[in-house]
C-alpha cells in the first residue's frame, strides 16, 4: 500500500517536472542565445546552462537540436529551428553568440538577424574570425545601434564544456553586459576567471589570432624534439610519453606538453599498434597561423618561429615530394654523436619563451598602431587557464608584464632573461645536432637565429642598404651623422 502511494508520488513529480519543462520550453524568455549546434556550440551553451543561465540554441538541424535538449535536460535549456522565434524568446537586450563558421556564414546570420533586433542587442562572434572582418562587422553593426564583440574562444570541445580562455574585444560597456555569463563559463585559475574586457573593435579576435600563432609554434617545437627523441635516440613511445610526463612536472608544465605525454600512450583499435605510428604526416591547418604571419609583416613585426611553422605544416603536405626527395637524398645520417635529454628539455624551453615572446611582441605592435590598449599582464592572466597555449611559464609572464606592461620584448626581461640564459646553449646544442643528422628542426632554428639577431648590436644589413642603393639609389643612413645619402660612384 505504502509503495504504491509513494510510486504515485514520484510519477506525479515527474509528470509535474516534465509539465514545468515544456511550458518553460514554450514561455520562458532565456537569458542567453547561441546560433550553432555543432560540437563547440553545443558544449558551450551545455557550459552557460549549467552556471544557472538559461539559454536556447538555434540550428537548422532537428538532430542538433534533440542532442542539445537530451543533454541539457537537467539545465533550462531549449532549441528551436526559427530565426523570429529564437530572437523572440531572448530577454532584453539580448545576448546572441555565434559559434559558426568564419567568414561569409558569420555576415549571412547577422542579415537574417537584423529585422528582429533591437537597439543595445548584442551580437558575440565567438569563432575564428579575420580581424579584419570583425572591425568591418563591428563598425557596421554600430551604425544600426547594434553591439557587437568579438571573442576569441580557446579550449576545443572539451573547454567549451568545462571552461574555455575567452578573448573578447568590443565596447567596455557591451562587455560589461555579457561579463557576468563570460566570467560564469570561463575557465579558473585560482579563483580568477579566464576572461577579461582586452579593447575595443577587433582587440579580442586580434588577441585570438596571435594565440593561435604561439600555438602553431609551440606545437612543431614539441614535434621536432619528438623527432629527435624517436629516430634521434631511438627512444620508444612509452620512453617519450614517460620524458613528457617529466617535463610536465617541471617548468614545462602545460596543455601542449601534457597532452603529449598521453598520445604517444594511445593504441589503434584496429591495428593494436602505437596510434601516433599510425598517423600520416601530413599536418593541416586552418588559417590563423598563416593570418599571424601576414599581420606580423603588415605590422613589420618578426615572427620566425610563427612563420617557420606555419611553412613546415605546409610542406609536410608535399607527401609524394617528400619521398621523391628521400629516394634521392636518403634519410637521416646517424653521426657518433648523441644528445643529452637535459639538453632537449631545455631547448624546449628556450624556444617556448621565444615563441610566447615574438607573439607578445606582435601583440605590442598591433595595440599601438590600432589602439587596443593591450593589457598584457591580463592576456596572459587569461591564457592560464582554458586556453591550447596554457602553461606555468605564463605566471613568470604576468610578473614580468606587472613590473612593466610596456615591455617592448619578454626576453628582456630580468627574470626571463635569466631563463634565457641557462637555456640557449641547449638550444645551440640540440641545434648542431639536428644540423649534423639531418635532422629538419626549421622552428628551433628559426628561435635561436632571432634571438642572436635581437641581441646584436651590429647586424651586416649595411650591406643590404649598400647593394639597395647602388642599384635603385634608394640612399642610406650613416654612423656618424643624421640625414639620408646616397653615394653615386658604387660602379666607377
Amino acid at each position: 500500500m505504502l509503495q504504491t502511494y509513494l510510486n504515485k508520488k514520484i510519477l506525479l513529480y515527474l509528470l509535474l517536472k516534465k509539465l514545468i519543462h515544456i511550458c518553460q520550453k514554450i514561455y520562458l524568455m532565456f537569458d542567453f542565445g547561441l546560433v550553432g549546434l555543432g560540437v563547440m556550440g553545443r558544449n558551450f551553451i551545455l557550459n552557460v546552462a549549467s552556471k544557472g543561465y538559461s539559454s536556447i540554441g538555434l540550428s537548422s538541424r532537428q538532430d542538433s537540436i534533440d542532442i542539445l535538449e537530451q543533454d541539457g535536460k537537467d539545465f533550462v535549456v531549449s532549441g528551436t529551428s526559427s530565426d523570429e522565434d529564437f530572437i523572440s524568446r531572448l530577454k532584453k537586450p539580448r545576448k546572441i553568440m555565434l559559434l559558426v563558421p568564419a567568414g561569409n556564414p558569420v555576415d549571412s546570420v547577422i542579415e537574417r538577424f537584423l529585422p528582429y533586433l533591437d537597439e543595445g542587442d548584442i551580437i558575440i562572434d565567438g569563432g575564428n574570425s579575420h580581424y579584419d572582418d570583425t572591425e568591418r562587422r563591428y563598425k557596421y553593426l554600430k551604425d544600426k545601434k547594434i553591439n557587437f564583440i568579438g571573442a576569441g574562444v580557446s579550449g576545443g570541445s572539451r573547454g567549451a564544456r568545462l571552461g574555455p580562455s575567452i578573448m573578447p574585444g568590443c565596447d567596455k560597456e557591451s562587455y560589461e553586459v555579457v561579463k557576468p555569463i563570460f566570467e560564469a563559463a570561463s575557465a579558473k585559475v585560482n579563483g580568477d576567471p579566464c576572461v577579461s574586457y582586452l579593447g575595443n573593435t577587433s582587440a579580442g579576435h586580434y588577441v585570438k589570432m596571435i594565440h593561435n600563432g604561439i600555438e602553431y609554434a609551440l606545437m612543431q617545437l614539441i614535434s621536432e624534439n619528438y623527432h629527435v627523441l624517436k629516430y634521434g635516440l631511438d627512444k620508444s613511445n612509452d620512453e617519450i610519453s614517460k620524458i613528457f610526463k617529466e617535463w610536465n612536472e617541471g617548468i614545462l608544465e602545460s596543455y601542449l606538453i601534457e597532452i603529449s605525454r598521453d598520445i604517444f600512450k594511445a593504441k589503434d583499435e584496429v591495428t593494436d599498434n602505437y596510434l601516433i605510428d599510425m598517423i600520416l604526416d601530413k599536418a593541416k591547418q586552418k588559417g590563423t597561423g598563416k593570418w599571424t604571419s601576414q599581420s606580423a609583416m603588415d605590422f613589420g613585426a618578426c615572427v620566425p618561429t610563427i612563420d617557420s611553422s606555419v611553412s613546415m605544416r605546409i610542406i609536410s603536405s608535399f607527401k609524394d615530394l617528400r619521398s621523391q626527395g628521400n629516394s634521392i637524398y636518403g634519410n637521416q645520417k646517424k653521426v657518433d654523436k648523441t644528445i643529452d635529454l637535459d639538453d632537449i628539455r631545455g631547448s624546449q624551453l628556450f624556444t617556448f619563451i621565444v615563441s610566447f615572446a615574438q607573439g607578445l611582441s606582435q601583440l605590442k605592435i598591433a595595440s599601438e598602431e590600432k589602439g587596443y590598449n593591450l593589457n598584457f599582464e591580463s592576456i596572459c592572466k587569461i591564457w592560464r587557464g582554458g586556453c591550447i597555449i596554457r602553461a606555468k611559464l605564463l605566471e613568470n609572464f604576468m610578473v614580468a608584464f606587472s613590473n612593466n606592461n610596456e615591455l617592448e620584448n619578454l626576453l628582456f626581461d630580468k627574470e626571463i632573461s635569466e631563463l634565457i640564459k641557462n637555456s640557449v646553449e641547449s638550444a645551440r646544442k640540440v641545434s648542431i645536432y639536428c644540423i649534423e643528422n639531418h635532422f629538419p628542426a626549421h622552428s628551433l632554428l628559426a628561435s635561436i637565429s632571432y634571438f642572436d639577431a635581437l641581441k646584436s648590436s651590429k647586424l651586416p644589413t649595411n650591406l643590404i642598404q649598400a647593394q639597395r642603393d647602388c642599384f635603385g639609389e634608394h640612399t642610406f643612413e650613416r654612423v656618424d651623422k643624421p640625414g639620408t645619402f646616397h653615394y653615386k660612384n658604387w660602379q666607377e
